[in-house]
């Protein structure tokens, strides 16, 4: 029995959700808190993979166990991200580029051990371990590419999120309208998904003048864990009820 959730729309908005919480709150643990984004990968890596055994071991889908998982990974991929880009001083393209090598053969040893992709065969822990550890790498891209856009590209925070937007639409066109891979296609907006939430994660947190809505690492993470968990809730008790 699959341990995962539906692809449907609530699955989408739920995702960008918990990969913006994961921007915002990422941030909270690193700057805010003071202590720096070494120790924050460390401590946040090691809630990832508390709440990864916990996954792996459970024996099905529950929905604030899986988005916690989610949300750990996106949290560790933000200061994760910012370690490499700023504290090793790589810059934000350099840090894409060897996120974007590390993602590619992960996902290619995946295809080459066990012949698909699709999330809809995960049925054994080996791949769904593959499937946690490319997550975990396609968040920390994401930080770097969207902090690329937003600071390196000149688009801004906003520019950024419409530019990320609009390639998610075409995805989304792309899957209605053409015969591509349906597994390449969820990928590339899973991976997208990642950036979209580190720009709207900037939009939040920023202040005014930098084009913001100077909302706080704070304020913006309470805000999207409390419609988080508004929409497991919901979601949980629809499942329930089919």
């Amino acid at each position: 029995m699959s341990k995962l959730p539906a692809i449907t729309a609530a699955f989408w908005v739920m995702k960008i959700c918990a990969t913006t919480l994961g921007e915002t709150a990422g941030d909270l643990v690193s700057m805010t808190l003071n202590v720096g984004y070494a120790v924050s990968s460390l401590l946040l890596l090691s809630v990832f993979a508390t709440t990864l055994v916990t996954q792996l071991v459970t024996d099905k889908y529950r929905p604030l166990l899986y988005w916690g998982v989610i949300l750990s990974t996106s949290t560790a991929g933000t200061t994760i991200s910012d370690y490499m880009d700023r504290t090793l001083g790589l810059g934000y393209a350099t840090g894409s580029a060897i996120l974007v090598a590390l993602l590619i053969a992960i996902l290619a040893f995946w295809r080459l051990t066990t012949g698909t992709l699709a999330v809809s065969a995960i049925r054994s822990v080996k791949t769904e371990t593959l499937y946690w550890i490319t997550i975990l790498f396609s968040n920390t891209l994401g930080t770097a590419l969207g902090d690329f856009l937003a600071d390196d590209s000149g688009l801004g925070f906003a520019g950024g999120a419409l530019l990320i937007s609009g390639v998610l639409a075409a995805v989304l066109a792309a899957h209605l309208l053409t015969s591509l891979p349906k597994v390449l296609l969820f990928w590339l907006a899973f991976v997208l998904t990642r950036p979209l939430g580190a720009t709207l994660g900037d939009v939040l947190t920023k202040p005014v003048e930098h084009g913001g809505l100077a909302l706080g690492t704070a304020g913006a993470s309470a805000v999207l864990l409390a419609i988080l968990l508004i929409a497991i809730a919901r979601t949980g008790r629809s499942a329930a009820a089919a």
